[in-house]
């Protein structure tokens, strides 16, 4: 019997995933307009939907640098995690 299910390399991207969106999203918090923290919160929730449906591993890691490299250079207050 095969199993073709998510593995716990997945699991474990899911885990960095959530981590890298709930650190965006705080780290949003330090744009002071309030008109322009809300699109930067919309940017990120689209970008993560966008992604939602990867399934293959280096994919989703290829995803995570991008997402943290831009994280980084729009949120400078982003947390230094690589």
């Amino acid at each position: 019997m095969t199993f073709s299910g998510p593995t716990l390399k997945h699991f474990i991207l899911k885990l960095q995933v959530l981590n890298l969106y709930r650190g965006a999203i705080r780290a949003s918090r330090v744009i002071p307009d309030p008109v322009t923290r809300r699109e930067t919160i919309a940017w990120i929730r689209h970008e993560f939907d966008r992604n939602k449906h990867l399934t293959d591993i280096a994919r989703i890691e290829d995803k995570l640098k991008i997402g943290r490299r831009e994280i980084k250079s729009i949120l400078p207050t982003y947390f230094n995690k690589s």
